[in-house]
């Protein structure tokens, strides 16, 4: 009987590791520059912040008084900023991810990129825990020799997880532009006119007149409320596209997302939503080697750089005779 069997990249690469750092990067974001009185409060038909009922009891802010509240703050900063240096994945996975669990069920003001930030958080967990490395800076370790069970069940479980968020994401931005498409205003192209003049979530006193004098044109509003929808409906079908397109749409949903921070404030959407392009628009395993370019080691001249394979690891998948 010869074995057969098949290859899963290694998902224990900077790659992600760089998506973690931005999901932590964003709650902590939300923690440091709101208060406690901010954070949590009274909303009208709804209650006090936290609402520790059912699930949401479990959170990090109902398991202490009011009075201690900014302290749990400060507490679950510390997680994230050990989470964002990207020290010990596999030991900081779970106290990441509950405390984006917390802040996501806790806080009386949360957004989508919380609750994106939640998700994808948890989905990494099952990455996190098989990574062996001190820092998820580091390339990906190589390959054992033999191969060894154990890592190939971890590379496997991590390679489906990432999957599953790259899937995630498909399905979120395809849900956010056909939901728009029953709305009159963005079918006909003026959308982003009442958007841009929103006192609430409109444009910066110091950026209005530029995009004032651009949705004042029926040309410069229709591009402007149109191109987020045709660049969310390719984001939702990039999985079907070659690797090479969906470089060419990393910039431009990365952009995309910035470009919203900048008019509308939402810094910790645009991290959470940046975190999750990387995930859905690079390969599995993909391994930037951000060690090689802090140390700037000098390439050869002479010697044509190369792209980087994923580094993969066999994974029994039957036999054949």
């Amino acid at each position: 009987m010869l074995k057969r069997s098949r290859t899963v990249p290694l998902p224990w690469a900077a790659g992600y590791g760089l998506a973690r750092t931005l999901l932590a990067l964003g709650t902590l974001g939300t923690l440091v520059f709101s208060d406690a009185t901010t954070l949590f409060r009274e909303v009208a038909t709804v209650g006090r912040y936290p609402l520790c009922q059912g699930v949401n009891s479990a959170g990090a802010f109902c398991q202490v008084s009011e009075d201690h509240y900014d302290a749990m703050r400060w507490a679950c900063c510390l997680v994230l900023v050990v989470a964002a240096s990207g020290w010990r994945p596999r030991f900081t996975a779970i106290p990441h991810a509950y405390v984006a669990f917390s802040v996501f069920t806790g806080i009386a003001i949360p957004d989508g990129g919380d609750q994106i930030t939640w998700i994808l958080t948890l989905l990494i967990v099952a990455v996190a825990l098989g990574d062996p490395r001190r820092w998820h800076w580091q390339p990906a370790p190589p390959p054992d020799s033999p191969p060894s069970n154990r890592r190939n069940r971890w590379a496997l479980l991590g390679v489906s997880a990432l999957t599953v968020a790259r899937i995630q994401m498909s399905v979120l931005y395809f849900q956010s532009c056909v939901a728009k498409l029953p709305h009159a205003e963005w079918a006909d192209g003026s959308a982003l006119y009442y958007w841009i003049n929103n006192y609430d979530f409109g444009a910066p006193y110091w950026l209005r007149p530029t995009l004032e004098s651009v949705v004042d044109h029926p040309v410069g509003v229709a591009a402007m409320t149109w191109g987020p929808l045709i660049l969310e409906l390719a984001l939702a079908a990039a999985l079907l596209m070659p690797q090479r397109a969906r470089w060419m749409l990393l910039p431009a949903g990365v952009s995309f997302h910035l470009c919203i921070a900048a008019v509308m404030g939402l810094w910790s959407f645009a991290l959470a939503m940046c975190a999750g392009l990387l995930l859905l628009l690079t390969p599995l395993g993909h391994d930037p080697d951000f060690t090689r370019m802090l140390r700037r080691t000098p390439r050869p001249s002479a010697v044509p750089a190369e792209k980087k394979d994923p580094v993969e690891a066999p994974v029994m998948a039957g036999t054949q005779p």
